[in-house]
């Protein structure tokens, strides 16, 4: 059985943070937050990371990550742009509406697809999961159960940024399976309420012990075939009314939701005793910074990583 594969989602654009994110230097010798992403990885088994990214990023992302990995790490590039495995026609149609979005986490695992051969963890590069996440999920996954998709959940009111709203898959989970997962867009914390202000303009208060998504899932690689349907009619929904769905969205928690709904699969929650943060807003990485110097003078991490 071969050992489960990394897949990093590391296309994004970066348009709260005001840049690349992805390739911030967070730690003391130049690592980005995703280093230790893959440094933790490596340590629970993992053997192989799919970074996807884009095209225009590739020779910034070979110089300034993959360069200090250097053969400690099985890496190989996937690639997430406009145009990938859009038809022509939707995708000219799209550019003439005026679309400037990418098209969401789903459609950039797909673009990955063909390097994944077995069962796999998909995440966010922005973000850091901790050891233990990753001890679980790469225990999971090693293990004779690894054909069971699973998601490693975290409490709302601890993946919060003060510098504004941020996107969370809020879940429902009962006797350790997912229920269901929704994916809200603008969460956020004012005088001591946790809300999201939905499309419509109303709010749903959520409580601060919420399990939520951070995009920390375990897949077994036969689930890609049922995304690419659930992208395709994605697509669908888009081409007959691109006024309407002109900045939406193909993401993971909403494709595992109706996954969940049409009885396709049954996903676990594992439980990780993990704390998470990450940078959304430029004004997060000061803070991110000193959680990796306070980790690495713990013994958490080396020095330097690589």
């Amino acid at each position: 059985m071969k050992g489960p594969i990394l897949v990093v989602l590391a296309a994004g654009m970066g348009s709260r943070y005001g840049g690349l994110k992805q390739m911030d230097k967070i730690g003391k010798n130049g690592e980005v937050l995703l280093d230790y992403s893959v440094y933790d990885a490596i340590k629970s088994g993992f053997e192989k990371v799919v970074f996807i990214i884009r095209h225009d990023i590739e020779k910034d992302f070979r110089e300034l990550v993959l360069a200090r990995m250097g053969s400690k790490v099985k890496a190989e590039l996937a690639f997430q742009d406009p145009d990938s495995l859009i038809p022509a026609d939707i995708f000219a149609a799209a550019q003439k509406a005026g679309r400037t979005k990418p098209w969401g986490t789903a459609h950039a695992l797909l673009c990955a697809a063909d390097k994944i051969d077995a069962p796999f963890t998909v995440l966010n590069a922005d973000d850091f999961y901790g050891r233990e996440a990753f001890a679980v999920m790469g225990k999971h996954l090693s293990g004779p159960n690894a054909a069971e998709p699973v998601i490693v959940p975290y409490q709302l009111d601890k993946t919060l940024s003060p510098k504004g709203t941020v996107t969370r898959g809020v879940c429902e989970i009962k006797s350790d399976y997912l229920v269901s997962v929704d994916e809200l867009t603008a969460i956020e914390k004012k005088d001591g309420r946790i809300f999201n202000t939905n499309p419509d303009g109303s709010i749903r208060e959520l409580a601060a012990d919420t399990p939520v998504s951070m995009n920390f899932w375990g897949f077994p690689e036969n689930i890609l075939p049922e995304f690419k349907k659930y992208f395709d009619d994605f697509l669908k929904t888009f081409a007959a009314d691109m006024a309407g769905q002109i900045k939406s969205e193909c993401f993971i928690p909403r494709a595992a939701d109706t996954f969940i709904k049409k009885n396709i699969i049954k996903i676990k929650s594992l439980r990780a005793n993990s704390d998470w943060f990450g940078v959304t807003y430029k004004e997060d990485r000061e803070a991110a910074i000193r959680k990796i110097e306070s980790l690495t003078a713990s013994g958490v991490y080396p020095p330097s990583l690589w």
